[in-house]
């Protein structure tokens, strides 16, 4: 996706868990992140947005963090943090330096795509709290997010971390070649105790060479992916979806 593209799914995605978190009580529960309530769904949407913010303002990781926004009424934090965002995005070409945790990518465009991204998952999570019907993310940005879950997320960090995966290794099914498929776009991941890779495939070929197939609709795929809930297919072996899933939630916890 083009960075101007994404810049206006994050002005939806914003628009949509603005209006979510409005709805829910400070202390409704979020169900898809055991442990946190809306409030805190809210205080660290708003601390990511201040972050990326004063990243690409300072170029260095901001210190000391968190800031202190006791004095601030919790929305109009939200809505503050968010404008200062944007504000350094348009103050910047995609293509322009600036400093991110993903070496292949130092760029604002990264920003835009994590922040999006970002968005769009914590946008579900808002409207489970608050109760209402899980608005499906666009196409292009569901199969985006799918895309960055499993190559930036779940690749990038299991080759540098791969003790992290450590937990998920007796789960390991043999062979474990998985196609993952969202209409015409499809990846195929294989993994082995060294690595993932993760392949830009068409359907059609990803499931000649995959064991096990997991398939749904974009944003389903998208809510699967990030452990958001999901009705996805699978074809072939459940146990090789299953440790996928895994993988992906340590890359992502």
């Amino acid at each position: 996706m083009d960075a101007s593209r994404l810049m206006m799914c994050l002005a939806d995605e914003y628009a949509l868990l603005r209006a979510a978190v409005s709805a829910a009580p400070d202390a409704a529960p979020v169900p898809s992140c055991p442990g946190w309530t809306t409030a805190d769904l809210v205080a660290h949407v708003t601390e990511v947005y201040l972050h990326k913010a004063e990243t690409m303002l300072r170029g260095e990781w901001p210190e000391p963090w968190p800031p202190d926004l006791s004095g601030e009424e919790p929305l109009a934090a939200l809505e503050r943090s968010y404008a200062e965002l944007v504000a350094e995005f348009a103050a910047r070409t995609p293509d322009e330096h600036a400093l991110t945790w993903y070496e292949p990518d130092q760029s604002v465009g990264f920003w835009i795509r994590r922040m999006a991204q970002e968005t769009v998952i914590h946008r579900v999570d808002a409207e489970l709290a608050a109760g209402l019907p899980v608005t499906p993310a666009a196409a292009d940005l569901a199969l985006d997010g799918v895309d960055e879950g499993l190559k930036v997320m779940l690749a990038y960090d299991f080759a540098l971390y791969p003790e992290d995966f450590a937990e998920a290794v007796p789960d390991k099914p043999k062979g474990a070649a998985i196609a993952v498929v969202g209409g015409e776009r499809a990846w195929l991941v294989r993994s082995s105790p060294t690595e993932i890779i993760v392949e830009d495939e068409t359907a059609d070929r990803a499931a000649e060479q995959a064991e096990t197939v997991v398939s749904g609709s974009p944003d389903e795929l998208l809510r699967w992916v990030w452990g958001r809930g999901g009705e996805v297919s699978v074809t072939g072996d459940p146990g090789h979806a299953a440790y996928l899933r895994k993988l992906v939630s340590l890359a992502t916890q």
